[in-house]
C-alpha cells in the first residue's frame, strides 16, 4: 500500500498553517490524574465529554508520521490524557510508508499500542493482517455520539470497526490573491458557472484567473474528483472509485466536459495548458501569491496543504491569501478528503482508553485550539478554531456530512492512480493537452482501470 503525494502533503499543511495562524490556547496544567470530571483540555474549564479509566503506571506508545508543530500539538493531546488516566504515553516516530514501518515493529515483538494510519487502504491491511485490534465499546459510543456515519465507516473493515479518525484535510479548496480579486472587482463564486464568470472577470483585469499544477498528475485528479462528486453525486463517486462502473460511463463524460470549460480555455490558464504541463504544484501556489498586484495567476485549487507553500511567499493567510469552497457543480459543494485514523495494534484497557479519548470532543478541542488541524468530529465547536481560515474550511468538512468522500485517486490501485507518467495522472495530463478528446480521454481511463483493477 503506497503512501500518497497528497495525504503525505495533508499530514505536513497542519503545521505549516499553526504556525501561520494565532493560537487560540496555552497549557494551562492539568486537573489530575484518573479525574475525568476536570478537563484542562476542554477549552472552556467546564466537565469533561468522557471518561477514561485509571490507568496508573501503565505505560503506552503512539505511532505516527507528524513531525515539527503538529508533533508537538498532538503531544498536548497524549499530555492531557496522562493527566486524566494516570498512564504515561510515548510519541514514537514513524516512516512512511507506514504500513511497512509497522510490519517492521510487529515482525520485532515491538508494536506501538496505537498507530496514526493516514489511509483507508492502509486500515484495511493492517486489519486483514490481523494487527488490527477491533474497537471496544467506549470508543465506539464516542464515534457513535461524535462522528458522522461516513467517518466511521472509512474505519470499518468487513463490518469491524477499526479505525478512529482523528484528523481530516479538506480537499476542496480554492486560494485566491486578495489583492487580485479587489483590483478586478471579483467575489467569491459559490457555483461553477460563477466560478468561470469569476475568472472572466479577472481576466479582463489584466490577470491570469487561474494556476494548475499539471506537471504534478494527481492535482488533475484532485479536479476531476471535486468535480465528478458535486456532479454526479456521492453514490457514482463511490461506483466510480470501487471500479463498479466504468470510465467509459455518461457521468464520466459530463464531468470531463465540465472541467474542459476551464481546461479548454487557455487564456483562463497561467501559461495555458503547455505552461501549466511545465508548472509543479510548488510552483502553482507561489505564482499565485508572489508579483504583488500581477501575480501570475489570481487562483489556485488545492487542499489544506496549500498553506505550506504560500509559506514560502509574503503573502499572509487570511489578509493576502483568502479561500473559498470548490464551487457547486451540481446542488452541492463538494467535499474530498484526507485523514488520519486511531488504530490499535494491542489488546488491552490501555489502547482502547486512547482510542476512546482521541475520539472525544475534549481531545479535538485541544488540538485544534493550537491551530493547524480539521476535526471530523461534528460535536466540536468551531470557535475552538484560532481563525476564519480554519474555521471555514472545518465548516465546510462538517456540514457535507455524510456526502464527504476520501479521495478517489488515493482508492485506487497504485498503477492507476497515483504513478507518474500512468494511469490517472499521465491520461489527465493529456486531457489537458486536448480537453476536446473527451471520449478518447475516458477509453484511455478505462484500458488502465480494468487492468489495475483486474477487472
Amino acid at each position: 500500500m503506497r503512501t500518497t503525494l497528497r495525504i503525505s502533503r495533508a499530514a505536513v499543511v497542519f503545521s505549516a498553517i499553526g504556525a501561520l495562524a494565532l493560537t487560540g490556547c496555552s497549557d494551562d496544567g492539568g486537573s489530575g490524574k484518573g479525574k475525568p470530571e476536570k478537563s484542562s483540555g476542554n477549552g472552556k474549564g467546564g466537565s469533561s465529554s468522557v471518561a477514561l479509566p485509571k490507568l496508573d503506571g501503565e505505560k503506552l506508545s503512539v505511532a505516527a508520521v507528524w513531525t515539527g508543530a503538529e508533533q508537538a500539538n498532538f503531544v498536548k493531546v497524549l499530555k492531557e490524557f496522562e493527566n486524566r488516566t494516570g498512564a504515561t504515553v510515548t510519541f514514537v516516530p514513524a516512516q512512511d510508508p507506514i504500513v511497512n514501518f509497522l510490519g517492521t515493529k510487529i515482525a520485532g515483538g515491538q508494536p506501538p499500542d496505537v498507530a496514526m494510519i493516514p489511509q483507508v487502504g492502509a486500515i484495511q491491511q493492517a486489519a486483514q493482517k490481523k494487527w488490527a485490534k477491533p474497537v471496544g465499546p467506549e470508543a465506539k459510543a464516542q464515534l457513535d455520539k461524535n462522528y458522522s456515519k461516513v467517518w466511521q465507516d472509512l474505519g470499518t473493515v468487513d463490518g469491524t470497526q477499526y479505525g478512529v479518525y482523528f484528523k481530516a484535510a479538506n480537499k476542496s479548496l480554492i486560494w485566491y490573491n486578495a489583492k487580485a480579486f479587489e483590483n478586478a472587482g471579483a467575489s467569491e463564486p459559490k457555483t461553477w458557472k460563477d466560478f468561470l464568470a469569476t475568472a472572466e472577470t479577472v481576466s479582463a483585469s489584466g490577470v491570469t484567473p487561474v494556476s494548475v499544477g499539471g506537471a504534478d498528475g494527481w492535482t488533475l485528479t484532485d479536479w476531476f474528483e471535486n468535480i465528478y462528486l458535486s456532479q454526479a453525486g456521492p453514490e457514482k463517486y463511490d461506483q466510480l472509485a470501487q471500479h463498479k462502473i466504468k470510465w467509459t460511463d455518461p457521468s464520466v463524460k459530463d464531468a470531463l466536459t465540465t472541467l474542459a470549460q476551464l481546461f479548454g480555455k487557455p487564456s483562463l490558464i497561467a501559461g495555458g495548458a503547455d505552461g501549466a504541463l511545465q508548472t509543479e504544484f510548488p510552483a502553482s501556489v507561489t505564482q499565485t501569491f508572489t508579483g504583488g498586484d500581477q501575480p501570475k495567476a489570481a487562483m489556485v485549487y488545492e487542499g489544506d496543504f496549500v498553506a505550506v507553500n504560500i509559506a514560502q511567499t509574503k503573502a499572509k493567510i487570511g489578509t493576502d491569501a483568502k479561500v473559498f469552497p470548490f464551487p457547486a457543480v451540481g446542488a452541492e459543494s463538494p467535499v474530498v478528503t484526507g485523514g488520519d485514523a486511531a488504530v490499535a495494534l494491542k489488546d488491552g484497557k490501555g489502547a482502547q482508553a486512547l482510542l476512546t479519548w482521541l475520539a472525544s470532543t475534549d481531545a479535538a478541542r485541544i488540538m485544534a485550539e493550537q491551530g493547524g488541524f480539521i476535526s471530523p468530529n461534528k460535536a466540536l465547536d468551531a470557535a475552538a478554531y484560532p481563525n476564519e481560515v480554519q474555521r471555514t474550511m472545518a465548516k465546510a468538512l462538517i456540514s457535507a456530512g455524510d456526502a464527504v468522500r476520501f479521495d478517489m485517486s488515493d482508492q485506487a490501485p497504485q498503477s492507476f492512480g497515483g504513478t507518474p507518467g500512468k494511469g490517472e495522472w499521465k491520461t489527465l495530463q493529456d486531457f489537458l493537452k486536448n480537453p476536446k478528446d473527451i471520449a478518447g480521454t475516458q477509453a484511455k481511463l478505462e484500458s488502465d482501470a480494468a487492468k489495475a483493477y483486474k477487472s
